[in-house]
């Protein structure tokens, strides 16, 4: 059950299913499924399967079910990680974030249908299970052993795109926090046209002020991943992963702006917007690679200076 030769495949799996949670997380907030099962959980209207269901209570017990089963197959393949190939010094770490952040992510889902949280409070739920996404996503690059074809394990990263990184990664979890938000506050069709509502640009609702941050924090997200992705294929053309890397990302931010667009010019039509959750969620990913990446550079540099 947990012996290496179920690695691979275990590792496709888990990053698919977790996926289908951060859509399926976007599909009932899009919806307005949240209460689809009244405020009982884990049951559902206080059954196991309620009677009655309606399209609401379809969408709410599917996004549970498809979260229940991540957490046996995420834990799954963080047991099997960690007993076949605990000896690479990310694995272990990676493992235990991924299992922790899936179950503080059940939590807080639990608790905003019990006790009803507030938008700000919500907003958290996606960016805690794209942290979870993201271990699982890269744990699944090592098993397959990405460093080694695309010569990563070599890789050292200058300062400069190290800082430009760090600070990207920062401003899309504020942007990714901000997009939540415009979900959880019903803000989506907020604010007015796109880009900006030119007849009147001052926002007078709560809603206005939360998709007007939202527009911001993807303008400045835009811009500093292109600052970034120019200065890393400037300095790194020689390099595959840092040019196939950083050029994925920039064309996913480009996609998330389109999609962006789009959600609000179609009055949020569900497939842009789920399209949408997906653009995001794959460049978090891509950044939690990034991170790792960094972080071995580090740990190369003091130890050329040790």
């Amino acid at each position: 059950m947990f012996n290496k030769r179920n690695l691979k495949w275990l590792s496709i799996v888990a990053t698919i299913i977790m996926a289908m949670v951060q859509l399926g997380g976007a599909l009932v907030t899009k919806t307005g499924s949240e209460d689809g099962c009244g405020a009982s959980w884990p049951l559902c209207h206080g059954a196991l399967l309620p009677q009655n269901l309606p399209i609401a209570t379809i969408i709410e017990l599917s996004h549970r079910a498809v979260s229940g089963l991540s957490l046996i197959v995420v834990l799954w393949l963080a047991i099997t990680a960690w007993k076949n190939i605990g000896y690479i010094k990310e694995v272990k770490p990676l493992a235990i974030i991924s299992v922790a952040f899936l179950l503080i992510q059940a939590l807080i889902g639990a608790a905003a249908v019990i006790w009803q949280q507030n938008s700000y409070v919500l907003a958290l739920h996606f960016g805690i299970s794209l942290i979870s996404f993201s271990s699982v996503f890269v744990l699944m690059l090592i098993i397959f052993e990405v460093d080694k074809k695309y010569e990563a394990d070599e890789l050292f990263i200058k300062k400069p795109l190290r800082n430009l990184t760090w600070i990207m990664t920062g401003v899309v979890y504020v942007a990714i926090y901000t997009g939540a938000l415009v979900r959880h506050a019903k803000a989506s069709l907020a604010y007015g046209s796109w880009p900006l509502p030119f007849n009147d640009l001052v926002p007078h609702t709560e809603q206005d002020w939360v998709q007007f941050a939202h527009r911001g924090m993807a303008l400045i997200t835009f811009c500093w991943i292109m600052i970034t992705f120019i200065h890393a294929i400037k300095n790194y053309s020689e390099n595959r992963t840092i040019r196939y890397g950083y050029t994925a990302a920039f064309i996913l931010i480009i996609l998330q702006v389109i999609t962006g667009a789009l959600s609000v010019m179609t009055h949020v039509n569900l497939i842009v917007a789920l399209l949408h959750a997906l653009c995001i969620t794959i460049l978090f990913g891509l950044i939690a690679y990034f991170i790792l990446l960094m972080l071995r550079s580090i740990r190369s540099e003091n130890t050329k200076i040790k």
